[in-house]
């Protein structure tokens, strides 16, 4: 196993680093550039073998591409990838099998999972997670696996998206107390008025949570962000263990993400961050939409049971009267939420249903 950190650069590691693209499909030793078609066939066709026949695939409309089919041990390290067109963002479906398992430990929208749910581009500047211009889309999330790992990625839509890829991983033996990576996604569009949208339920086993990014459309005017995340564990029922004091306070921002003289203010820092602010054009973009994220890296929530997590569709409204402050008031926003944790077991029960295209859409 690779010892991480600046330090761990020098150690002597007994894994082996392997790489699968569209130049070597199986990560074989030796197996890069010997691709004679291709997508860039045309384009090297004066230059012969090695010399970039086969950067990308095309996926069509409907279909499932297999990028990587892994035999264990090992560790996925590093995601990369890049789509035409952008509108594949929210058209396709990422998934991750582990150890052989039908049901995927994760199952996320291409552009959610690398915090751009919008259709449209946003710097990401964080420790697991790097989205680039224009579209260049990194996760460094740490996956390991003991048999077997399988990612597809399924296109919804009704056009062909190609796709550029690579997948970083090292062959090697994995901790025994290794557990496994997960991510699901769930959209309440809207949530319905008065209750709360619900990020994740239903998982059992011994975990950390440690990542979430919403993409929030407002569908109210003022302030939208007073929700409280609340996180039940291990047994928790009508009240929570973890209770967050407010969406913006739970992203690390406070104060509406408001600077005076500027209104909503983007930031992206190695743990948190308000990455995209989409405001409205006068015309059709008529709606305040939202990408926000939280790495709980260094403060992982550990639960050894079971997890349930929510977050409140809650804004303010006008004043009281009679000198009476401000007050809260329901909404019923439009919130998908991409959650991220590691589980004790290659699967998990909890997965929420497959969302067709028509949930997935955006504008």
């Amino acid at each position: 196993m690779t010892t991480f950190g600046l330090d761990g650069l020098s150690r002597k590691a007994r894994a082996v680093s392997r790489s699968i693209s569209a130049e070597n499909f199986t990560g074989a030793k030796s197996g890069g550039g010997r691709a004679t078609e291709g997508t860039g066939a045309v384009a090297a066709s004066r230059l012969g073998p090695g010399w970039k026949i086969s950067p990308s695939i095309d996926i069509a409309a409907g279909g499932t591409a297999t990028l990587a089919d892994i035999e264990g041990p090992g560790t996925i390290r590093h995601l990369w990838c890049t789509t035409a067109p952008h509108a594949a963002w929210r058209s396709t479906l990422l998934r991750i099998h582990w150890e052989g398992e039908e049901t995927p430990a994760v199952e996320v929208p291409l552009g959610d999972f690398f915090c751009n749910g919008w259709n449209t581009f946003s710097q990401v500047s964080s420790v697991p997670v790097a989205a680039n211009p224009n579209g260049g889309f990194n996760a460094y999330w740490p996956m390991p696996f003991r048999r077997a790992a399988r990612i597809t990625l399924e296109n919804l839509s009704a056009e062909t998206v190609t796709l550029y890829y690579q997948v970083d991983y090292e062959l090697g033996e994995v901790p025994e107390d290794s557990t496994y990576f997960h991510a699901q996604w769930r959209r309440s569009h809207p949530v319905p008025f008065g209750e709360e949208h619900t990020l994740l339920e239903g998982v059992t086993g011994a975990g950390s949570y440690v990542g979430t990014y919403l993409a929030w459309g407002v569908n109210s005017p003022g302030w939208w962000g007073e929700g409280e995340l609340k996180f039940f564990m291990d047994g928790d029922d009508e009240f929570p263990t973890i209770c967050g004091t407010g969406t913006e306070d739970y992203f690390g921002g406070a104060w509406n993400f408001d600077v005076p003289g500027q209104g909503y203010t983007a930031y992206t820092t190695p743990y948190l961050g308000l990455n995209q602010i989409l405001r409205p054009d006068g015309l059709y973009s008529s709606q305040q939409r939202f990408g926000m994220y939280r790495w709980h890296i260094l403060d992982p929530v550990h639960f050894s049971e079971d997890l349930r997590i929510t977050v409140q569709s809650l804004g303010i409204g006008p004043g009281q009267g009679n000198g009476l402050p401000h007050r809260y008031r329901h909404t019923s926003d439009d919130i998908a939420s991409t959650a991220l944790f590691y589980l004790d077991s290659p699967s998990s029960a909890s997965l929420p249903r497959t969302p067709d295209l028509l949930t997935l859409e955006v504008d």
